[in-house]
């Protein structure tokens, strides 16, 4: 790979930018001054910046407790998207992308990846990913509804997996439900035609769940972090296991 390159994915600035930084001789290739930009690098080489080491990864992954009024997308002339709460600093930034899609009014826990094969068999609904929310909805949910949902529901164009319905809590005086669904599928507004077809409208979601990972009660809105090494190998388990 080529240093420029090198450096621009692991987050050392823009192309232009490492390639100003080659050229004023602060980047070394093995303890050596490295001013050529299109200098070919492989795994037995060290690169430092000044004094950091910059150690390659092919792969970068991120959890993102994503905030209200904010698109899932990577860009948007008009609006704020996922990927602009994120550094631009952050190693393979231009490469990232969001796993999956919540509503612009939906919250809570969204992967942000390059690993566009993982990906893609998180988000196949064959693989049966369990994806978990938490809803306010108008109305009392009444309890026969966690065995309606347990068969699967029939919506308009299709039926979808068993899912689990919780039934947390009920306000009287504001006439709302406090609900869990986990389903397999992730399609475009699932959770809340689901609910709706039985004329509980939800009012707010949040996603608490995705796979193996959880949003960390320490996260708030608009914050991210990287996932450990424990959190894409489960995620990788589960891609796996579900691909048999």
């Amino acid at each position: 790979m080529r240093l420029d390159r090198y450096l621009a994915n692991m987050g050392q600035g823009s192309r232009q930018e490492v390639r100003l930084l080659i050229k004023k001789g602060h980047v070394r290739v093995d303890g050596k001054v490295c001013r050529q930009t299109a200098t070919q690098i492989k795994d037995m080489n060290e690169v430092t910046v000044g004094q950091e080491i910059i150690t390659y990864r092919e792969f970068a992954y991120y959890l993102l407790h994503k905030p209200a009024d904010v698109l899932t997308a990577t860009k948007d002339q008009k609006q704020a998207t996922v990927l602009d709460l994120l550094p631009k600093t952050l190693p393979h930034y231009q490469d990232l992308t969001p796993v999956g899609r919540l509503d612009r009014d939906t919250t809570g826990l969204l992967l942000i990846t390059n690993d566009g094969q993982l990906a893609h068999r998180l988000l196949q609904p064959k693989y049966h990913v369990a994806k978990t929310y938490q809803a306010v909805v108008a109305g009392e949910v009444k309890p026969e509804l966690v065995t309606v949902f347990a068969k699967g529901v029939a919506l308009s164009d299709f039926a979808t997996q068993p899912a689990k319905l919780v039934i947390q809590d009920y306000d009287a005086d504001k006439k709302q439900s406090l609900v869990e669904l986990t389903i397999a599928e992730g399609k475009y507004h699932q959770v809340k035609r689901m609910l709706k077809a039985f004329d509980h409208e939800v009012l707010a979601l949040k996603r608490l769940s995705f796979g193996p990972l959880t949003l960390p009660a320490d996260l708030a809105a608009g914050e991210y972090r990287e996932l450990t090494s424990a959190e894409v190998g489960a995620l990788r388990m589960v891609a796996e296991a579900s691909s048999r």
